[in-house]
């Protein structure tokens, strides 16, 4: 395998992985994530310098999929006084080293494909 499958086929393992742990990796969830790593494998086709970024955004493509249709994923579940809020992905480009930020608190969550071992803190 290249370069360029190598990291798309880990990008698609992280976000899956967090679909997974927040029981969202129903088939319209599964498309979505394969419709945002067939997008993201030719970006980086095209821009190979872009690679540290591919995961973040294959997972801020599947939010953007998701958001329409199913509803905001994944759903902060660390804040019970607040309203229902999404984790958003940090850095905004991406990357590197993509981590679910809590959009209430602005805290830190998980590393991307994290969120199966994250537990809210205690109250």
């Amino acid at each position: 395998m290249g370069a360029v499958e190598d990291v798309v086929l880990e990008s698609r393992a992280l976000v899956l992985a967090d679909l997974e742990a927040r029981r969202m990796a129903d088939p319209f969830a599964v498309s979505a994530l394969e419709d945002a790593v067939a997008s993201r494998r030719w970006w980086v086709e095209q821009w190979p310098e872009g690679a540290a970024y591919v995961a973040g955004l294959v997972a801020q493509d599947v939010q953007d999929a998701l958001l329409d249709d199913v509803g905001r994923w994944p759903v902060c579940e660390g804040c019970d006084d607040a309203p229902t809020h999404p984790l958003h992905i940090s850095p905004e480009l991406g990357g590197p080293d993509p981590v679910w930020v809590c959009e209430e608190t602005g805290s830190v969550v998980a590393a991307l494909g994290g969120l199966a071992a994250w537990t809210p803190p205690p109250r």
